[in-house]
């Protein structure tokens, strides 16, 4: 814990993220694949610190740091970089490097730029490539050492985030051999971990932390050196080793599959393009193949795991453009869903996932979130999107094969979510570990009274009762398609009752919106929050409360011109550089942008764009980070950055995809054939939008959106099969 931070301070969960390496990510390369993550310097090395916990740099792998030093140096002097890029959705760090001036003792022995070096680092799903392809450009010939040093330490991604441990397992004597190295580490769980690194050629000396090679290189001459960096468990049976070859004939099967069955969308605003662009790569980088299909992992590099919330959000974002996210998400999540009660652990029969976890600490329990339930809305909004998904898509053999598992979901909202049978869903804590906030705003401080008091549970959050109304209808929705008539009418029952209640046990008038929760005493928490913009997303809010909402969050005091603050300006708890009590989140106002245009509020829906617009063209790569400052715009100034928000996150990056869904009100009848557009909108900034390849089964189209004034007509420019296309308003 950071010196002077008491640990009764709110905001401090059991595994709050420290601010330790607040610099870390800032101009580092990112690289990502399956349950792999790498954070290199832009010469594609990983500098070893001291303690290890001091640095991000290094590649994790299911939790677990598997190489944390990688450096490579010419007669004991690092190379300098020229440039450096990362490829191949995210996988591939290409730099190029030469040496500097290198001395035997005063007399240049090599001039600086004699040397070029092109390295090419692949990662793959359970290792890193390594292409070292040198060559001489000097008159002379070349005689040098190239040195690459390694390092395993094996941390724990949680101790990396900031936990202590008091006793770690014990690294064995590394394994040298003629070509290979092998460090290893037997944890506490009893696993032992091996890095395994293969040279070729073989090196002239292989030591426990580095392997050196004796280059001679005449004028012109060019050489070749590989590394291939493997993780393994000895806990598993052998598999076949991933070769770069395989790795990357993966990757572009994966590119080519996603170019068939996505939409592609070009606009007149190249800033624009840049930021969808960016957003597509992010998202493959961050999308994981599992044996259920594709889901998102969360976010780097703290949360390169499947989150139930945070999937889903991805998925329903990312819905109209590819149906396929949603589809690997549900599948995934109904696998995963929770089939008995353990407190520890916040599962109850019926819960979905909220964060699954595969490192030491969660074997040992050190953490509880091996698999971990403590999210309250991850349930209703399941239901939701496997709603929104057949809808899309019109597929019931995917609602079918999980539909027992929508049954326990509708029942853990009915049972478990509503223990006091008050009529809403509530979330308390049964284990002193997990998270004592289980709705989107998780930190210890994020629901609090007017006054500032922390609200002491259950709690009912705003928001899950708009998700648990629009779960209980879209699961009747789905009975009546698959003839469940009697779960139909109960489910369909217990949405209206939800409704009926709602209004008089949130709603403020002096406030002009929602209570962000009900306490244990039922007391309402009177704070203006973006909460309640949700409301208007799920679709809960009448038309004239919903206008009330929309007033409040885009006050100056909600609204700060990048985006809708978590909290307004002015309450008890906020501050513009908190997690929840007043920062900017990408998501959140995403989902706040589609329940504005729900209801019409066009307006307020394009100044939501155009703030996170604004935004992404003044930050680097135009990533939208996992949330950024709530400080009012200023001249001349971008957003102001939150020193550990992960970039890129997933549902951050997912944003621009259900922001411009809004826009242009795109909705899908596939039972029908038709795609709808309601009443579309763009903002001044953009006059044209063409989207390719929008499917619905086997049928696609091709079709474009141009706004002459304020008015926005919809063309169909390719027709393939049986597809409508409708506008209304």
């Amino acid at each position: 814990m950071p010196e002077g931070l008491p640990a009764s301070h709110p905001e401090v969960a059991p595994y709050y993220i420290y601010a330790v390496d607040a610099d870390a990510l800032p101009g580092s390369s990112v690289l990502k694949h399956g349950d792999a993550f790498g954070i290199l310097n832009g010469s594609g090395n990983i500098v070893a610190a001291t303690p290890p916990t001091a640095s991000l740099q290094g590649v994790v792998f299911e939790d677990t740091r598997y190489l944390s030093g990688l450096s490579l140096t010419i007669d004991g002097a690092p190379p300098m970089l020229l440039s450096s890029t990362v490829t191949g959705e995210s996988a591939v760090l290409e730099a190029d490097l030469s040496n500097s001036d290198i001395y035997a003792g005063e007399t240049l022995r090599i001039p600086r730029g004699s040397l070029h070096i092109r390295s090419t680092l692949l990662l793959g799903s359970g290792g890193l490539f390594q292409t070292l392809d040198i060559t001489n450009y000097d008159a002379a010939p070349m005689s040098f050492r190239l040195e690459i040093a390694f390092g395993a330490d094996f941390v724990d991604l949680f101790e990396l985030r900031g936990a202590k441990r008091t006793r770690r397992g014990t690294h064995l004597p590394p394994s040298v051999g003629p070509s290979r190295l092998v460090l290893a580490y037997r944890g506490l769980d009893a696993v032992e971990r091996r890095t395994e690194i293969d040279f070729e050629p073989k090196p002239a000396k292989i030591a426990p932390n580095h392997a050196r090679w004796q280059i001679e290189l005449p004028p012109g001459g060019k050489t070749t050196i590989k590394v291939a960096v493997h993780f393994a468990r000895a806990d598993r049976p052998p598999v076949k080793k991933a070769t770069r070859a395989a790795t990357l004939t993966a990757l572009r099967e994966r590119q080519s599959a996603r170019e068939r069955t996505a939409a592609r969308i070009e606009t007149t605003n190249a800033a624009f393009n840049n930021w969808l662009n960016r957003a597509r790569d992010d998202l493959a980088m961050l999308i994981t193949e599992t044996p259920y299909g594709p889901y998102p992992y969360a976010g780097l590099p703290w949360f390169s795991t499947a989150f139930g919330r945070d999937g889903i959000i991805t998925a329903m974002a990312c819905l109209w453009v590819d149906p396929s996210i949603a589809a690997g998400t549900l599948r995934f999540l109904a696998a995963n869903q929770a089939t008995d009660r353990d407190p520890r652990a916040a599962s109850e029969p019926g819960k979905i996932l909220h964060e699954t976890r595969k490192g030491e600490m969660a074997a040992l329990q050190e953490i509880p979130y091996g698999k971990y339930y403590g999210s309250v809305d991850a349930t209703p909004l399941f239901l939701m999107l496997a709603d929104a998904y057949q809808a899309r898509t019109g597929d019931l053999e995917l609602i079918r094969s999980i539909w027992p598992q929508i049954v326990a979901a509708v029942a853990w909202i009915a049972d478990y979510g509503d223990a006091d049978a008050d009529g809403f869903i509530e979330y308390g804590n049964d284990s002193d570990v997990g998270l004592t906030n289980q709705g989107w705003k998780d930190s210890g401080d994020a629901i609090f009274h007017r006054d500032g008091r922390l609200a002491e549970g259950p709690i009912a959050l705003v928001e899950v009762q708009a998700y648990g109304h629009a779960a209980y209808a879209g699961a009747a929705r789905l009975a009546r398609l698959l003839g469940h008539d009697r779960h139909a009418t109960q489910w369909a029952r217990a949405a209206s009752e939800l409704q009926q209640r709602f209004d008089g046990a949130f709603w403020c008038e002096d406030l002009g919106t929602y209570a962000i929760a009900l306490d244990r005493d039922k007391k309402q928490c009177q704070i203006r929050a973006s909460n309640a913009g949700h409301v208007l997303f799920a679709g809960l809010a009448t038309p004239e409360r919903a206008r009330r909402v929309a007033d409040t969050l885009m006050s100056p005091q909600g609204f700060c011109e990048w985006g809708i603050r978590t909290v307004a300006e002015g309450e008890a708890r906020y501050n513009p550089m908190s997690y929840h009590n007043g920062g900017v989140w990408p998501h959140d106002n995403a989902l706040i942008a589609a329940g504005f245009a729900r209801y019409g509020l066009t307006e307020e829906m394009s100044r939501v764009m155009t703030g996170m617009f604004d935004a992404a063209t003044l930050l680097p790569s135009y990533r939208l980070p996992e949330l950024f400052c709530g400080f009012a715009r200023r001249d001349d100034f971008g957003p102001i950055g939150y020193p550990v928000a992960c970039i890129p996150q997933a549902w951050s990056t997912a944003a621009v995809f259900a922001l411009l869904g809004a826009a242009i009100g795109v909705s899908f009848d596939a039972q029908n054939g038709q795609i709808n557009f309601r009443n579309p909108v763009l903002p001044d900034w953009l006059s044209r939008v063409e989207i390719a390849n929008l499917r619905i089964g086997a049928s696609s189209v091709d079709l474009s959106l141009e706004r002459r004034g304020k008015a926005v007509s919809v063309n169909v420019n390719r027709r393939d099969g049986e597809i409508a296309v409708a506008q209304t308003s």
